[in-house]
């Protein structure tokens, strides 16, 4: 296609959406299979169900997959009385049952608080705040405590980690069970855990003899236990397969890799073994653009990375944006590799990691892979030399 057909082109993509319905479906099918912990069956139906949509566009698949150590928790609980409530291991935490009375320590867990009470054998009850988890949990065991439960300071489920083991059964419960817990009642603590290799696995869509893409669109795929992940982050990912749907047959889609990466939740692992494993076809890319959180209007929708890639869509897609590049998705491996990178996201919405999180608005994502392809026209115009007339 000449280059001046290839805007024209482009820009009756973002006009015409012909994906209504089919973000919708897509939503709803895949939530249906329940939060998508890499590693886990529903993971394992969601990437099938999203590349399956890929093919039937017509795009080539592969999957890609990588391993890594991780902590999970089995099903922690604890019980008093005929209850039984829920909270989750920190990462880091010994397994085990304890049988003890609950001891609630006074002030935050330091030493001096655990001195005011007697929890040797008994399972110390302590409020978050001001210490690290790890700090609380060295102090527990200093003073005896057979286990300890660490109550959050609002009513959300707490995750969290000591950054090293700790030989001692410990639960995070939010601020609402720990009001439940009454000092020198009887209890059951339940740390059930388990440290093991994860194998997660990459879905990379491309149309056939696109080896060398200059853009690659990407959005995690997995969500953090207990929570559906509408928001975070299956909007991103309806967002590429969108843009893929938008796109096939056009000079976009042969210039452009489709990536929806595993293991985000667990520290951006997907992004990072894909940037490993292909290092000249990262370093060959004009942009990376990543999807995370764009189906609830927290805040507008807005954009962080490269200056140049948040200038050109402050011109052409009217989002505010700023630079450098957000800490916290997929874009930051390719952004240390030295890609230009753009953040498409639409701030934490009060779901984020919950079980909640359960609702994303097609309308929004569809704007958010508007403003991509408005970009998208003008990166690729830039990266065709002069009288060039092929895609």
């Amino acid at each position: 296609m000449q280059l001046r057909n290839l805007g024209a082109a482009l820009a009756a993509l973002v006009l015409v959406s012909s994906a209504g319905a089919d973000i919708e479906n897509d939503l709803r099918t895949v939530l249906k299979f329940g939060p998508r912990v890499t590693g886990s069956p529903a993971n394992e139906q969601a990437r099938s169900y999203l590349e399956a949509q890929f093919r039937a566009l017509g795009y080539d698949t592969r999957r890609e997959a990588f391993s890594y150590p991780r902590f999970d928790d089995l099903g922690s609980d604890l019980r008093q009385g005929n209850q039984t409530l829920s909270g989750r291991a920190l990462e880091g935490s010994t397994g085990g049952e304890v049988r003890a009375r609950a001891v609630r320590v006074p002030g935050v867990g330091t030493p001096e608080d655990f001195r005011a009470v007697n929890v040797r054998g008994q399972v110390a009850v302590v409020a978050r705040g001001q210490l690290s988890f790890l700090q609380k949990a060295k102090n527990a065991l200093a003073a005896g405590a057979a286990g300890l439960i660490i109550v959050n300071n609002e009513a959300k489920e707490l995750q969290g980690r000591f950054g090293e083991r700790v030989a001692l059964p410990v639960l995070a419960v939010t601020s609402t069970t720990g009001a439940a817990l009454r000092d020198g009642q009887a209890l059951e603590l339940r740390v059930r855990v388990r440290d093991g290799e994860v194998r997660g696995v990459n879905v990379v869509a491309f149309k056939s003899g696109v080896a060398r893409p200059e853009l690659l669109f990407g959005a995690h795929m997995d969500s953090v236990f207990r929570a559906p992940g509408a928001n975070d982050n299956l909007s991103g990912t309806v967002a590429v397969l969108e843009l893929a749907r938008r796109a096939v047959n056009t000079p976009l889609a042969a210039r452009s890799f489709y990536v929806l990466f595993d293991g985000e939740e667990d520290g951006l692992r997907g992004s990072r073994a894909f940037v490993q494993a292909h290092a000249p076809l990262v370093q060959g890319l004009k942009a990376m653009f990543n999807f995370d959180m764009v189906g609830v209007n927290v805040t507008p929708l807005n954009v962080t990375g490269e200056r140049r890639l948040v200038e050109t869509a402050r011109q052409v897609a009217g989002l505010p944006g700023s630079f450098p590049a957000d800490s916290g998705s997929d874009q930051v491996p390719f952004d240390q590799a030295g890609v230009p990178t753009l953040f498409f996201h639409r701030g934490l919405d009060a779901n984020y990691h919950q079980p909640g999180d359960t609702l994303a608005d097609p309308a929004l994502i569809r704007g958010a892979v508007d403003a991509a392809l408005s970009i998208a026209d003008v990166v690729l115009k830039a990266s065709v030399p002069a009288g060039h007339s092929g895609p």
